[in-house]
C-alpha cells in the first residue's frame, strides 16, 4: 500500500527541499556584505538590459584587446617589452573585480596609461550610461564572491572628489 504513495511522498519531499533552498538562497541575497568587520548593503542585483547593451558595445569597443570572452591577452601579468601591460581578462581570473565601480569606469573613460597599459580611453566615444553598461556585462561574468567583495570594495574605497 505504501508504494502507491512513494512516488508522491518523494515528490513532496523534493518540492520541500526545493522551497527550503529558495528561501534560504533569497535570504541570502538580501543580507548586507561584512569583510574585515565593515559592512556594506546588500549586493545590488544586475540589470539585464544593461548586461545586453553591455556586452554589444564591449563587442564593439574591448573585445578586440581584451578578447570576446573576456580571458585576455596570454600572460597579461607579465610585462611588453616596452614595459606596458597586456590587457588582462576581465572575468574572475583577473584583477578588474579587485576595484571599485569609479576607478573601472575612469580606466574605460581615461584609458589605462596611469598604470603602465596602453589602452586609450574611451570618454569620447562613449556616455557615461554606456560605460556603466560595460561594467554590468562584465560584473555579469564574476562568480557571486568576486561580485560581493567588489561591491564592498567600491562602498568602502574613498571616491577622490574632482577638481574644480
Amino acid at each position: 500500500m505504501l508504494e502507491k504513495y512513494l512516488p508522491w511522498l518523494a515528490f513532496v519531499f523534493l518540492l520541500f527541499g526545493v522551497l527550503i533552498g529558495y528561501f534560504q538562497w533569497s535570504k541570502n541575497s538580501q543580507e548586507s556584505i561584512t569583510i574585515n568587520n565593515i559592512t556594506v548593503p546588500p549586493l545590488p542585483s544586475l540589470d539585464p538590459d544593461a548586461i545586453s547593451q553591455g556586452e554589444t558595445l564591449y563587442q564593439q569597443y574591448c573585445a578586440a584587446c581584451h578578447m570576446p570572452d573576456l580571458m585576455g591577452a596570454p600572460d597579461w601579468k607579465k610585462p611588453l617589452p616596452d614595459g606596458s601591460l597586456p590587457p588582462p581578462p576581465h572575468d574572475d581570473s583577473g584583477h578588474t573585480w579587485h576595484h571599485p565601480d569609479f576607478l573601472l569606469l575612469q580606466i574605460i573613460a581615461e584609458g589605462g596609461a596611469v598604470y603602465d597599459g596602453v589602452m586609450p580611453g574611451f570618454g569620447e566615444q562613449l556616455t557615461q550610461e554606456e560605460m556603466h553598461a560595460i561594467l554590468e556585462f562584465l560584473k555579469s561574468h564574476w562568480s557571486r564572491k568576486s561580485r560581493e567583495y567588489q561591491w564592498w570594495i567600491t562602498n568602502t574605497y574613498p571616491t577622490p572628489t574632482p577638481s574644480p
